[in-house]
C-alpha cells in the first residue's frame, strides 16, 4: 500500500528539555501533525470528520527512539499507511534528520462514532484507501 506522506518540521525551544534535546513525547506530536497533514492532502481534515460524526483516535502505539533531535534541527516526519481494516488503520511513521533515523513508530488509528465513541466503519471519504 503506497499512501505515504512526509513533511518538514523545525525543532523549536518549546520542543526541547533544558538540555536542548527534543522531549520524547514531542516526537508523537510531530507524527500526529504528519497524519493530520496527510488527511489534508486527501482533501479532508479533523473538523470535517467531526462534522460527519467521525473521530479518529490512537488505538495502539509502539515507538522506538534511536537518536536525539536537538534545538534548531530540521527534521522530516513521514506517515505511511501500511494496513487498512474495517475501522482501523495502521501507519508506519519515522522521524529523520538528514540520513539519520531518529525515531520510528507503528501507530494504529481507530475510526469511532463521535457520539457513541464506538468503532465505526471508515467513511466513504476515506474509501480510496482500499480496505475501508
Amino acid at each position: 500500500m503506497s499512501h505515504g506522506f512526509s513533511m518538514p518540521i523545525r525543532v523549536y525551544m518549546e520542543d526541547t528539555d533544558a538540555g536542548g534535546i527534543v522531549y520524547y513525547v514531542n516526537y508523537l506530536k510531530f507524527m500526529e501533525r504528519a497524519r493530520s497533514e496527510w488527511l489534508r492532502e486527501l482533501g479532508l481534515n479533523q473538523q470535517t470528520l467531526l462534522d460527519e460524526g467521525i473521530q479518529l483516535v490512537v488505538y495502539r502505539l509502539a515507538c522506538h527512539y534511536t537518536k536525539p533531535a536537538r534545538l534548531d534541527d530540521q527534521l522530516t516526519v513521514s506517515a505511511l499507511v501500511e494496513n487498512v481494516g474495517r475501522c482501523r488503520m495502521t501507519f508506519e511513521q519515522q522521524v529523520w534528520r538528514n540520513e539519520e533515523l531518529l525515531c520510528s513508530a507503528t501507530v494504529e488509528i481507530a475510526c469511532l462514532s463521535a457520539k457513541t465513541l464506538r468503532p465505526k466503519k471508515w467513511p466513504d471519504s476515506l474509501s480510496l484507501l482500499g480496505g475501508a
